[in-house]
């Protein structure tokens, strides 16, 4: 599946490089996210979703409206990571909406030792 390349207002069709890529389908895509986040959970830092996946490249999932939201409630129910308050987002296409920010647990840190 390949997904449309939608060129900019003035014609111009972005560079491959910077498109993030899709994946095919969500287990293949969680496979490839979940080690990720695991270990920026283990930093005990504060983070977003977007930050972890532009720094690390990471794909878009699937079904993109959905599926970042599902894997970080996996990771909070599995107990790597809670909730740790509010920031603007840096993802280009949100105009700086407000987002969730995550820290990582002591059970993470742990895992990782």
């Amino acid at each position: 599946m390949t997904t449309p390349i939608q060129p900019a207002l003035d014609g111009t069709v972005p560079e491959q490089s910077a498109r993030r890529q899709r994946a095919e389908d969500y287990e293949t895509w969680l496979a490839q996210v979940w080690p990720k986040y695991i270990d920026a959970a283990a930093t005990g830092r504060t983070f977003t979703c977007f930050e972890i996946a532009d720094e690390h490249k990471l794909p878009e999932p699937p079904d993109s409206a959905h599926h970042w939201g599902r894997l970080m409630t996996l990771l909070k129910d599995e107990g790597y990571i809670r909730t740790a308050g509010w920031a603007c987002s840096d993802r280009p296409t949100v105009n700086h909406s407000g987002v969730r920010t995550w820290k990582g647990t002591a059970a993470a840190r742990r895992a990782a030792a």
